[in-house]
């Protein structure tokens, strides 16, 4: 017996849900640098809670979520700075991209540019460079991460869906005033994931998110990526 249309759960949708969905992707940024204030447990459930709503293939909601607080951010935090400064060997789960070419090249080397402008980092200065890019394993001073990982069963539709988990829960935090920034140099150290956070080796590592609230006054969190226009990634096919 079908179900009737009447029957199904409604929500009302504000009538400007367009602008405040718009507006909240707008100000979302990458955040490099954090205050050390712990945020709530109920600010992060209710940031888990939305992400929860994210579509996924079947409604198989494939992503598992490890967060971090207190002493098991400093934990985790510190086996990762540890395993990135000593050269430890170790293996992605998911393929890093073969290479970057043609505009994904560009928008790539112009975000570098920016964030390494931000702190006056110079092109040729490549030790300056190397300890930035080691702060990744230290969440950016972060008081909390989130680990993404999904079974690895489930295959590159698994990942797919937790990227989907990815975006929502990005969005969900900046609605409540919480900086993050995504990360796939954290799945750089799939075996240390592991062991501290007691994951079995049917997982596949997707990616991680500090989060935490921003320190507004850090130069890294003073400039903007931009967004190709619609031209440039829209082809219409209209025959």
């Amino acid at each position: 017996m079908s179900t009737a249309h009447s029957d199904l759960p409604t929500t009302a949708l504000p009538a400007d849900a367009l602008g405040t969905l718009d507006a909240v992707l707008a100000a979302r940024y990458s955040c490099r640098a954090y205050r050390p204030d712990q945020v709530p447990t109920g600010t992060i459930e209710q940031i888990l809670s939305t992400a929860q709503r994210t579509a996924s293939w079947c409604n198989s909601q494939s992503w598992q979520v490890a967060v971090t607080r207190g002493a098991g951010t400093e934990r985790l935090r510190s086996a990762l700075y540890t395993a990135a400064t000593t050269g430890a060997a170790d293996r992605a789960d998911i393929d890093f991209p073969r290479e970057y070419r043609g505009v994904h090249k560009d928008r790539r080397r112009t975000s570098g540019y920016q964030l390494y402008s931000a702190l006056g980092i110079e092109r040729d200065d490549q030790e300056r460079r190397a300890l930035q890019m080691a702060e990744n394993f230290r969440f950016f001073g972060a008081p909390h991460v989130a680990i993404i990982h999904c079974d690895e069963a489930l295959g590159a539709y698994g990942a797919v869906d937790c990227g989907g988990y990815v975006a929502n829960f990005l969005s969900a935090a900046t609605a409540l005033g919480i900086g993050t920034v995504a990360q796939a140099a954290l799945a750089m150290y799939p075996s240390v994931l592991r062991r501290e956070l007691g994951l079995g080796e049917d997982r596949t590592v997707v990616c991680g998110i500090s989060f935490g609230y921003p320190d507004a006054d850090h130069p890294i969190n003073g400039y903007r990526t931009d967004r190709a226009p619609l031209a440039e990634v829209v082809d219409w096919i209209d025959d």
